[in-house]
């Protein structure tokens, strides 16, 4: 039976763990992944424009030995030139994943439902499960016990946010997410990642005051604008005035390491000289883009694959 990855709400911690242990396997032995999917080829379907999403699912199915196909939509919805439900019926026909970038997130759920082949969400309005991997990898590999491992997102409650949440607590993360006031996250993902924390001992704390990160390891934060967003840059800086992140917050929160998923605005909300410093881990989250899917993709459709030494 095929499993798909839109959200990450409904996987336990033991998955999430043993996802994330995969993770490392592959990316400390790439030799021995290097057929995982031998004769395998991939969709990606993408609305919207991308470098780190695009780049690092492209290289790393070239190194499990798989075969891409990008198809890029310039930019637009799909709903409108074909109906999204035949789309993923055809592309079932020959692919034997979807792995797709959307607006909507009805979109994949449109794809999942008739589509034979997992469909893998690799960003929509809602969640963004794949950034949460290479995230949470990237923390992994600095802190052996995530469930001792306080983590502040700082700036727009959005998607990157959601799958922060609903990943971390199922981790044992300490989670605090600290937005101005309107710009908070959605209130169904607070409730379920709540019902998570109490399932597997998270935590999660929602504020607006930045005073709430005090005592965290790690930051986080992700632009204020989205893509596509035209509110003026003018109006974004009064509103998030306060919510930057920057050496002087680090030492204010004693944080040892920052996050940001990119693209970043350099000295908006980052100081540009934290993100070339020694506490970002910005490039080695980038770089974890990749093996966090690599893992994804093998453990959806090369789940019994066996790696060479």
């Amino acid at each position: 039976m095929k499993q798909d990855l839109l959200s990450f709400k409904d996987w336990t911690d033991e998955q999430l763990k043993s996802l994330l242990a995969l993770a490392k396997t592959i990316k400390a032995n790439p030799a021995g992944y290097r057929t995982a999917l031998d004769g395998l080829s991939v969709v990606a379907l993408f609305e919207k424009p991308s470098l780190r999403t695009r780049v690092s699912f492209d290289i790393g199915i070239n190194k499990l030995g798989g075969h891409l196909v990008y198809l890029d939509s310039q930019s637009n919805k799909l709903a409108g030139r074909e109906d999204v439900k035949d789309m993923g019926a055809n592309l079932a026909c020959w692919a034997d994943a979807i792995v797709a970038r959307v607006f909507a997130h009805s979109t994949l759920e449109e794809l999942a439902e008739s589509a034979k082949v997992p469909v893998i969400n690799a960003l929509c309005d809602m969640y963004h499960p794949c950034q949460a991997v290479a995230d949470y990898l990237t923390i992994s590999e600095h802190y052996d016990d995530l469930s001792k491992v306080k983590l502040a997102y700082i700036g727009d409650g959005n998607n990157v946010t959601h799958s922060l949440m609903l990943v971390g607590v199922a981790l044992g993360c300490e989670v605090v997410v600290v937005t101005p006031k309107g710009h908070e996250v959605d209130e169904n993902i607070v409730k379920l990642t709540q019902q998570r924390a109490a399932k597997f001992g998270g935590t999660l704390t929602i504020s607006n005051d930045i005073d709430a990160a005090i005592g965290s390891q790690v930051l986080y934060t992700d632009t204020w604008l989205s893509m596509g967003d035209n509110t003026p840059l003018a109006d974004i800086k009064d509103t998030f005035s306060g919510f930057e992140i920057d050496e002087a917050l680090m030492e204010k929160t004693g944080a040892d390491y920052v996050l940001h998923c990119q693209p970043a605005h350099r000295d908006l909300e980052i100081s540009g000289s934290l993100i070339d410093g020694e506490q970002s881990l910005l490039f080695q989250q980038a770089e974890n883009r990749m093996h966090g899917q690599n893992a994804i993709l093998v453990q959806l459709l090369a789940s019994d694959f066996q790696p060479k030494n």
